[in-house]
């Protein structure tokens, strides 16, 4: 588990919340590190940071993000793949089991457009980024009133959860595997790299597929560069293609 760290260690108000994360998530606080990953609170949110590469910036959630916010707004069911991947059509919104959830913004996606995204995060350092984020959208104006009651977090291991499902049995199963990235984009500089320098890839996403095809009622989804390799070399029924990845897509009743 990585450190936390505050931003102002002085600042009574961070102290209290720092004690908080601790009590929740297990953090030791330690305000002394100066190099390598940690977790970065302050006034605005809880962040990955690389501290002695600050050039990389911070990773962290939130959903009412300008990026986000131009999503939600101005795109539709028909122009998002991962809408008819999953099989949103008409008034049709189906519960979805994110069980790779990452940060969260294909759940976020699903849910601006309807559906009840439950969220799996195994890692728990993510998983307290996500909750973070979770938390502070439900104070916000425009997405307070709908997304608390759409988007749920559970952290634990996918493969675990998967075969021992406790909630409601989702529609479709949706996994995002974290695949090695070797492009030197903006996005592998900052995110992925800090995620691949934490996580690294999902050496064992090839289990994922078994337990996710036995829960869904519906479909399970497998989101995939478009060079990637299918999960245990499974064909999918069908595979919708974007400009650089594709969304694999195995139905569970025909």
């Amino acid at each position: 588990m990585l450190k936390l760290l505050l931003s102002e260690p002085d600042n009574p108000l961070l102290q209290e919340q720092a004690r908080a994360w601790q009590t929740k998530w297990g953090m030791e606080i330690d305000n002394q590190q100066t190099n390598g990953l940690a977790l970065v609170l302050d006034q605005d949110y809880l962040a990955l940071k690389q501290l002695d590469e600050p050039k990389l910036g911070a990773v962290y959630v939130d959903f009412a993000s300008d990026i986000l916010t131009f999503r939600r707004q101005q795109t539709s069911v028909r122009k998002e793949s991962i809408a008819k991947a999953v099989g949103i059509k008409g008034n049709v919104f189906p519960h979805v089991l994110d069980a790779t959830a990452g940060l969260g913004r294909d759940a976020f996606i699903l849910a601006s457009f309807g559906c009840h995204v439950d969220m799996i995060e195994r890692s728990k350092e993510v998983a307290a980024l996500l909750s973070d984020g979770l938390h502070r959208a439900e104070g916000h104006s425009l997405l307070g009133d709908w997304l608390p009651q759409r988007m749920a977090l559970f952290h634990d291991s996918a493969v675990n959860l998967l075969a021992n499902w406790q909630g409601i049995q989702p529609d479709v199963v949706y996994l995002d595997p974290m695949f090695p990235h070797r492009k030197k984009s903006a996005l592998v500089k900052k995110e992925m790299r800090l995620f691949q320098a934490l996580l690294g890839a999902d050496e064992d996403a090839d289990d994922l597929l078994g337990p996710a095809l036995g829960l869904a009622k519906q479909r399970v989804v497998v989101k995939r560069p478009e060079s990637a390799p299918y999960l245990q070399e499974n064909e999918p029924n069908m595979s919708i293609k974007g400009k650089k990845l594709r969304f694999d897509v195995y139905f569970t009743h025909i």
